[in-house]
Parts: structure tokens; sequence; C-alpha cells
């Protein structure tokens, strides 16, 4: 076995939340009378957090401010609405499953508000994880290791014991700031040119691969 620990994030990696989120920001986008984006779009502006995903998803020009009052209203909304339609990747909870079976502890990280992070990691996950981590106001977002850190002491797993799987740039780079392996998957908001160009190597392209990978 690789590793005694396996680090998820959340979105794109192990549940497909893209619906659920352009629903939100286009919700937020109706009440101040902006332009409605696209999934697509959405999914480009994924990784870094509630307020960059609301400072890409604006008008150009969009002051600070307006940016701000946007996300107070983003936040709690999302939050309330995060589980009507995201569901795991096909073959996510039974990979989960194989790798409780062979021991493994299991954590999921993300920049969603810690609350979301929770109650989603509960709702799809129940009894497989030892922890679920979330930005907070002790916990900075990716690519800072506070959240993949702070999920290591809580496993009491070492960093040179545990793998992080991600599927964008801001994985890559929060697995080498936390100084753990990294493992990419190829199904979720980048494309394959987007990977390589921020320096993946090889690309999982499915549970069932990443599991034989892990349980070698």
């Amino acid at each position: 076995m690789r590793y005694k620990a396996v680090l998820f994030d959340m979105d794109g990696t192990v549940l497909d939340t893209l619906a659920d989120l352009t629903n939100a920001v286009n919700h937020i986008l109706a009440q101040y009378g902006m332009p409605q984006r696209t999934s697509r779009e959405v999914a480009g502006f994924l990784g870094n957090g509630a307020a960059r995903l609301l400072t890409l998803s604006v008008p150009a020009g969009t002051g600070e401010e307006t940016v701000r009052e946007m996300l107070a209203v983003y936040q709690p909304w999302y939050d309330a609405h995060c589980a009507i339609l995201t569901a795991p990747y096909p073959g996510i909870v039974e990979l989960m499953e194989a790798l409780k079976k062979a021991g493994v502890k299991q954590a999921v990280i993300s920049n969603k508000q810690d609350r979301a992070v929770r109650r989603l990691a509960d709702e799809h996950f129940p009894g497989l994880l030892e922890t679920a981590v979330g930005e907070s106001e002790s916990v900075r977002r990716k690519p800072n290791p506070d959240a993949v850190l702070a999920a290591l002491r809580e496993m009491d797993v070492a960093p040179e014991d545990a793998v992080y799987v991600g599927d964008t740039e801001v994985d890559l780079l929060t697995a080498q700031n936390a100084h753990l392996d990294c493992a990419v998957v190829g199904w979720g908001f980048r494309t394959e040119a987007q990977l390589r160009a921020a320096g993946a190597g090889h690309i999982f392209q499915s549970a069932e691969e990443l599991l034989h990978w892990l349980l070698e």
C-alpha cells in the first residue's frame, strides 16, 4: 500500500458540484442585474474560493465593495442550496469504501466554506472519512497548506505518508506547499492541457485507475 492516508479535494475531484455552483452564481448575478454565466465559464473560475469565484463572474469594472456585498448574499444562499444537484463522480464512493477496508485514512479538503464542506461530506460519504476541512477564520484557503495540515494532525499522519488528490493547478500547489505527493485526476474542472501546463505528470482518468495505483 502506497500511503496511510489520502486527502481528496472536493469540487471536481470527489463531488460534481458544478450545477449547484453555477445556479448559485447566477442567482446572485440576477439579483444585481448582471449577465448570467455558463457552467463552462464557472468551471474555469473555480479553485480559489467563493470570493475569487464572484470576482471573476461579475462584469469587468465591478467595484470591490459590490463584490463584497454579493459575497455576503452568496455564501448563505449556496450553503442552503449546495446539495440539490451535487453528486459523487462515478466510482468515488466505491473507491473510498475500498480504501477504508484496506485501513487507509481519508479526508476531504476544500476552499468552500467549512460548514458547506462538512454538510456535503456527511451527506455523500457517511462513515468513510476521518475529517472534512473547508475555509474558515482559522483555515486559509488553498493553495495555503492550512486545511491539509489540519487534517493530517487530526488523522495523526505524517506528510510523507499521505497523498493529496485533486483536479486543478491549485491542488498541485497545495500539495507542494504541504510537502505531500499529489495525484491529479482528469474528470474535473480543468482540461488535460491546463493540467499539463501546471506541471501534472500522470493524469488519472477513472476512480478505478486511481484506486489500483493507491493500493499497489
